[in-house]
């Protein structure tokens, strides 16, 4: 059994008033996202807008979170990067120590192959494209994740990111209910 077809059992299975719950949980699940937790829900029985809005709010609180922690990440790293070139430079860079800078785009890894490809998609299309088109590519919490580690604000990058995530989850929502409307 996999992942979608779990939580489609287990919305059947729980009172009406907590199947919400459920899908918004489904919706912080990378790959299922708000839009795949509206469509569990709604197949499973629940209202499209509250299976939809329950998707949403899944969805949206994960990137939030992830994206405070990116960026709380981003910033203790550049503190102490900053931090110890401060201290080099004092010393007049004693100890034969060197400040490498955070480079990943020098690495010839396939990670790094991928940074390389979101920053070109990020300075073609900006925060609202790449938050807009991500989704087709990649879950909303790893573009929100990387935009944030990146630099953008915070704010920036959640709020392009809700506009995705309202945007993409409304159309699919609107798509199954009225699928499952007319096969029903």
């Amino acid at each position: 059994m996999n992942l979608i077809e779990t939580f489609q059992n287990l919305v059947a299975q729980v009172p009406e008033l907590v199947q919400p719950l459920i899908v918004a949980l489904a919706g912080a699940v990378p790959f299922i996202e708000g839009e795949g937790a509206a469509s569990i829900g709604i197949i499973g029985g629940i209202h499209p807008v509250i299976a939809a809005i329950a998707g949403i709010i899944g969805n949206f609180l994960c990137v939030l979170v992830l994206v405070l922690l990116s960026s709380g990440a981003r910033s203790a790293v550049i503190g102490r990067n900053q931090q110890r070139k401060a201290r080099l430079a004092a010393t007049g860079g004693a100890g034969g120590v060197t400040v490498v800078e955070a480079d990943d785009e020098a690495d010839g890894s396939r990670s790094a192959a991928r940074k390389v490809k979101f920053r070109r998609a990020l300075d073609r299309y900006g925060v609202p494209g790449v938050s807009l088109l991500g989704p087709l590519l990649l879950p909303t919490q790893f573009t929100a994740t990387m935009l944030a580690a990146t630099g953008v604000s915070k704010a920036r990058v959640l709020i392009w990111q809700a506009v995705a995530i309202i945007g993409w989850t409304t159309i699919l929502s609107v798509f199954v209910g009225s699928v499952v409307h007319v096969v029903s």
